[in-house]
């Protein structure tokens, strides 16, 4: 266990963290601040957006922030780190869909120094299910004897894809979709926007509380994500030539799982539609056109091309061809009624 003398350990509410929903993880966090005692790793895990990089940067602040209070977000540390200007807060990101052994050996060079100007070396290191196996091994190593002064925070996925080893080595923190409602609020409250706008974007998160940031913060966002339903709504009304050339456009996209993802959602709302569940239908702003969709499809088509979407999406962790993938999915989905 990471041990220190903090100022007032009692009086520590975390007060400034920034998190929204994930308030059971939140609070754990915390109690091991205010006890002066935490884990020399943590493992995040959870789905895409939903804040686990948010959360390991706010524990590092909470690490290198002096206030009574940590993190406060106002002082210089606090600053730094979630800039990603900290000198002894390092993140690690896959390059080319890969976390690889350089990678590895290099945060274990830094780990090895003394702290520049924090309490602590924090590294965290994002997408652990994206590592080679060389560089997992590497990693543990320093799991199993880490530096006194250091603390690794690792994200990923699910911890079933990292070595049990890996996973056995770190304090596990599961994160869970958020709420809708709890989005909702947060929306409306930080960014001001209308309750319209917020009850879609919301909905459209899925619970993933950092879709729905990006989103505010990003109008091209909802731009793109609009231009990504008119071409499943293209793709669909193909032939199985088109469908291939559209494969082999789709592989090469740096967003291929979320715009499958966004699919999938369509897919799911004809469901809800077909099972007279209209009330749950998460792509608003284009009820009419679900509804049109609705009468073209059954359900037993559209529970198909979600569960074909799904083992795309599972195949893509799987490092499996992603052209190869589209193309059995995109052939897959039936043509729609006239």
């Amino acid at each position: 266990m990471v041990e220190w003398q903090n100022k007032d350990r009692d009086g520590i509410t975390g007060a400034m963290w920034q998190t929204i929903g994930h308030a059971w993880a939140v609070a754990l966090l915390k109690s091991a601040l205010a006890a002066g005692k935490l884990a020399h790793s943590y493992l995040f895990t959870g789905p895409a957006n939903i804040g686990k990089t948010h959360l390991a940067k706010e524990l590092a602040a909470a690490l290198q922030c002096g206030a009574e209070e940590p993190p406060c977000g106002l002082c210089e540390a606090c600053r730094r780190v979630q800039q990603g200007a900290h000198p002894d807060v390092t993140l690690v990101e896959p390059q080319d869909g890969r976390l690889k052994i350089d990678q590895v050996r290099g945060l274990q060079r830094e780990l090895a120094l003394s702290p520049y100007q924090g309490r602590w070396r924090v590294c965290i290191i994002t997408d652990f299910q994206q590592a080679t196996q060389e560089a997992a091994n590497a990693l543990l190593k320093t799991l199993e004897e880490p530096p006194a002064r250091a603390v690794l925070l690792l994200t990923a996925t699910d911890a079933s894809l990292l070595l049990p080893t890996i996973v056995s080595r770190c304090q596990v923190v599961p994160l869970r979709a958020v709420p809708e409602h709890e989005i909702k609020r947060s929306l409306m409250e930080r960014w001001r926007v209308q309750e319209s706008t917020a009850t879609l974007v919301a909905r459209l998160a899925a619970g993933r509380i950092g879709w729905a940031i990006r989103a505010m913060e990003d109008p091209a966002l909802l731009a793109s994500r609009r231009e990504q339903i008119e071409e499943l709504l293209h793709i669909v009304g193909q032939g199985p030539a088109a469908r291939l050339r559209a494969a082999e456009k789709l592989a090469g996209r740096e967003d291929l799982a979320d715009t499958l993802r966004l699919w999938q959602s369509w897919w799911r709302d004809l469901m809800l539609l077909g099972s007279g569940c209209g009330e749950l239908v998460v792509n608003l702003d284009y009820e009419q056109t679900l509804r049109q969709q609705a009468q073209r499809y059954d359900l037993r088509q559209a529970k198909a091309a979600v569960r074909n979407i799904e083992a795309a999406l599972q195949q893509l962790e799987q490092n499996v061809n992603p052209r190869l993938a589209l193309e059995v999915l995109l052939l897959g989905w039936q043509r729609a009624r006239p």
